[in-house]
């Protein structure tokens, strides 16, 4: 099943959910700063996208910025400062089986969807 990490004040994550909606195929929408995800699925994502964990961060975030920029954090520091603030993940993801995007810019949701 296809799988949307969408936070719906984000203009691209809305349009990442309605491209999944005009597709016609089968997802689930996981709001994810209500629904934060576990350490053990943003460590399935990460891998799924092939990316280290802060490439995972939005790093324009005043929480980013005041909390952890120009620090040396481990990848489980990064996870953990994830969970703790659900706003610094990228979005919107897609997940579909193994494979996995970041939905920006739009077209990376269409090439996992096929």
């Amino acid at each position: 099943m296809i799988k949307i990490y969408h936070n719906p004040r984000c203009r691209k994550s809305r349009e990442g959910l309605t491209l999944l909606e005009n597709s016609e195929k089968d997802f689930e929408v996981i709001k994810y700063l209500e629904e934060i995800p576990s350490k053990e699925e943003l460590r399935s994502i990460i891998t799924c996208l092939g990316i280290t964990p802060e490439n995972l961060v939005r790093k324009n975030e005043a929480i980013w910025k005041e909390n952890y920029r120009g620090r040396l954090l481990s990848d489980e520091e990064v996870l953990d400062a994830m969970i703790k603030h659900p706003k610094l993940i990228e979005r919107p993801i897609v997940v579909n089986g193994n494979k996995a995007v970041i939905g920006r810019p739009l077209e990376n949701i269409e090439s996992i969807i096929k």
